[in-house]
C-alpha cells in the first residue's frame, strides 16, 4: 500500500467553513496527527487513530508523520486556519529537507483551509482590501527585536496589519509593546479590530481606535487587525463596517 500525508487546514472554527477537499481527506485517512485541540475536532471512527501532541513538538511531530506515511499510512497532519500560514505546512516541509531522502519522493499535498485573517476581515468588512501584512507576535521561534524591526517597518510602509497570536498567559508584555510601537510609529487613530474565536459561538468583534486598544482586550484566540491610514469606518445601527479602499490618491 502507498502511502500519502496530508496537511490540512481545518478553517477558523465551524464545521461549515472546512473545505470539501479537507474534508474529504479526514474520511480518508488512516491516522491523524497534530496539535491536541486541532485533533479534538476530528471526529473518531472506526479505522481512524488519533495522534494529538504538545504544541512545542512541531518537528517532531512532522517526523512521526512522515514516518507512518513512509510505511504505507494515510496521514493527515491538521492545523486549525491554513497549514501553510504560521502552521504545520512548513514544519512539515522543514523536516523532509532534513530527513531521509525517501521521504522527498513521498504523496506529500497540502490542503489549504480559510485562516484565521481572512475569516476576522470578513466579520469586520473588507479591513485587508488594499496591501497589508501579516505578523506572528510570538517569540517563542524569534527574538522581540525582530518582531518590533517589523513592526515598525510594517507602520512605516503603511500596511495594514493582521496579528497572530497577540496576548497568551505566558507572554502577557508583548502585546503591550506592540501597542506601544504602533501608538509611537503610526501617530494617528487608525481602527483596531480584535476579532475573538472567530466563527464559533464565542465570536466577539470590537472594533476602537488604536489610542484605545489594550493589551487586555486580546488573547490567543484573537485575530488583531490594525488598519493603515487610508483605512475607513462606515457606522451605522449595529456593527461599523470597516475597510482600506483599494486604491491610494
Amino acid at each position: 500500500m502507498t502511502g500519502s500525508l496530508i496537511i490540512a487546514g481545518l478553517g477558523p472554527g465551524a464545521d461549515h467553513l472546512v473545505t470539501p477537499e479537507v474534508t474529504e481527506a479526514l474520511a480518508q485517512a488512516t491516522d491523524i496527527v497534530g496539535y491536541i485541540p486541532y485533533v479534538a475536532r476530528v471526529a473518531e471512527r472506526p479505522g481512524l487513530t488519533l495522534h494529538p501532541s504538545d504544541n512545542r513538538v512541531e518537528i517532531d511531530r512532522s517526523r512521526h508523520a512522515l514516518e507512518m506515511a513512509a510505511d504505507g499510512r494515510q496521514v493527515v497532519v491538521v492545523s486549525s486556519g491554513d497549514p501553510g500560514v504560521f502552521a504545520m505546512a512548513a514544519a512539515v516541509f522543514e523536516a523532509v529537507e532534513a530527513g531521509p531522502d525517501h521521504w522527498r519522493d513521498l504523496d506529500i499535498r497540502v490542503a489549504p483551509g480559510i485562516t484565521a485573517m481572512l475569516a476576522a476581515a470578513a466579520r469586520a468588512g473588507a479591513p485587508l482590501g488594499h496591501d497589508f501584512c501579516a505578523i506572528n507576535l510570538s517569540d517563542n521561534l524569534k527574538p522581540w527585536a525582530l518582531i518590533e524591526r517589523r513592526l515598525r517597518l510594517a507602520a512605516e510602509a503603511d500596511f495594514a496589519m493582521a496579528f497572530y497570536n497577540p496576548r497568551s498567559k505566558s507572554r502577557p508584555e508583548g502585546f503591550a509593546r506592540t501597542l506601544d510601537v504602533l501608538n509611537d510609529a503610526c501617530g494617528d487613530a487608525r481602527p483596531v479590530i480584535f476579532a475573538r474565536a472567530v466563527s464559533t459561538p464565542e465570536e466577539a468583534i470590537r472594533v476602537v481606535p488604536l489610542p484605545d486598544a489594550r493589551p487586555e482586550m486580546a488573547d490567543m484566540r484573537t485575530m488583531v487587525i490594525v488598519g493603515s491610514s487610508t483605512t475607513r469606518i462606515i457606522t451605522r445601527d449595529g456593527a461599523p463596517f470597516v475597510y482600506t479602499p483599494r486604491s491610494v490618491a
